[in-house]
């Protein structure tokens, strides 16, 4: 790679069938692409071909998407370029719990996480000085049965304001976000929630949506659908427990994997790693 070239990704979904990559690297190639990282799979049951390839280029963005167009054309494809690397815009919505914000706007500080967070809203100002704290600007948006169309007018309008800045933007919603309906999700480029499940030995207040007499706990990162927590799953992560730990533990273990999943599904869509297949992602890590 020289001083002149620029990292691309390009991810794409079509029917499968031959020719594909060959087609794909030969018009990367055509513009002294190199092609760094390429990952593909084959969907035997749904009969898709989904294929994520990171290219180093002299050529602008405009003749990179000049060269996929026709391919897109011929072989059907749903496509995405970007630039690698490029910060993701991202508008978190929160309600009182602070560990998964926490988290995600340490990382993006730390440059760990290719997210750049535009605001944080929540439905509770309880979060307001973690978000100063960060220099993120908060909005308060309080939800009741009342003012719910104008609560979720105003996330409507925040989600636009941050699109307005970056057509690459996300909406990343942490486990307790706003218990509005999922109109502001609709449409976004992309949006999270985690869930949880606990063993019984938790108390209720603990855990929201399921309790498992288990010894494992573990949390689900995946997309917002009209569905409550029916989403396509983009990462789960999970935790041993045993007799030894008590409620205050287990709280702190659920914490940590939601943490974990949320974290590395965001990563992964900021990355253009995920692509939808039907209810479920593919996820080229």
């Amino acid at each position: 790679m020289t001083a002149t070239d620029t990292r691309y990704v390009l991810s794409l979904s079509c029917p499968d069938g031959p020719g594909i990559v060959h087609a794909v690297s030969g018009a990367l190639a055509s513009l002294d692409g190199n092609i760094t990282e390429s990952q593909q799979f084959g969907d035997p049951d749904t009969g898709l071909f989904f294929m994520r390839v990171e290219v180093t280029s002299p050529a602008p963005r405009d003749q990179i998407e000049a060269a996929v167009v026709p391919l897109a054309a011929r072989f059907g494809m749903d496509w995405k370029l970007d630039v690698a690397g490029r910060a993701m815009r991202t508008l978190v919505l929160v309600s009182k719990s602070a560990h998964c914000v926490n988290d995600l706007l340490f990382r993006e500080r730390a440059r760990t996480l290719p997210i750049d967070i535009v605001a944080v809203a929540g439905n509770h100002a309880t979060l307001a000085p973690l978000a100063a704290f960060y220099g993120k600007e908060f909005h308060h948006v309080p939800v009741t049965a009342e003012t719910k169309p104008a609560a979720e007018a105003r996330l409507l309008e925040a989600r636009r304001r941050a699109w307005t800045w970056s057509s690459w933007s996300s909406l990343a919603t942490c486990r307790s976000s706003p218990p509005s309906s999922r109109r502001p999700c609709a449409g976004a480029p992309s949006t999270f929630t985690t869930r949880s499940c606990r063993p019984s030995r938790a108390p209720a207040p603990t855990s929201r949506h399921t309790t498992v007499a288990s010894r494992l706990i573990g949390a689900t990162a995946h997309y917002v659908t009209s569905d409550l927590d029916e989403g396509p799953i983009i990462e789960q992560e999970v935790e041993r427990v045993d007799h030894t730990h008590t409620p205050e533990s287990l709280t702190a273990v659920g914490a940590d994997v939601e943490r974990r999943a949320l974290a590395r599904a965001v990563r992964w869509h900021a990355e253009h790693r995920v692509l939808l297949d039907g209810h479920r992602t593919i996820v080229f890590r």
